[in-house]
């Protein structure tokens, strides 16, 4: 059978994420677009992976993973203290908001603003659910590949 899903399936799936206190921090399901998964290609972590592994087209499963095998664990090196100056009236310098830097090679970090004290900005870098249990709600829209 080629819909269940093996170490080497590309599947789509609709991913709900809650937080501890229940509350919900995201899911596919808002937009309606599904997530591409590919088995093997470490984009998620193997814990992640083998909750998928053997479920088929239509299967739903919730489970909880712990912050080192979610979004890890928060690092303080992720933490950068940025210049008033680089913020604009279009993307002030408020606690809460997100942010946006373009690194070298054009690859974009986003970071929350968690701190504006005098002309110094703190961003966290780190994933906002980053130190946190989350628990996951899996829906297999479908099985692409994996029937090797």
């Amino acid at each position: 059978m080629t819909d269940i899903i093996k170490p080497d399936s590309q599947i789509i799936v609709h991913i709900t994420m809650k937080l501890a206190d229940g509350s919900a921090a995201d899911s596919t399901k808002v937009h309606n677009k599904p997530a591409k998964i590919i088995m093997g290609d470490e984009s998620i972590s193997p814990a992640f992976e083998s909750q998928l592994l053997g479920l088929k087209k239509g299967d739903s499963k919730e489970f909880t993973l712990q912050a080192v095998d979610a979004f890890g664990e928060s690092n303080p090196d992720n933490i950068h203290y940025v210049d008033i100056t680089k913020f604009s009236s279009d993307a002030p310098a408020q606690v809460g908001n997100i942010v946006t830097f373009t690194q070298p090679g054009g690859i974009e970090l986003p970071g929350m603003i968690t701190d504006v004290s005098g002309n110094s900005v703190t961003v966290d870098f780190n994933h906002p659910l980053a130190g946190q249990a989350v628990t996951f709600m899996i829906d297999v829209v479908d099985v692409l590949t994996g029937d090797s």
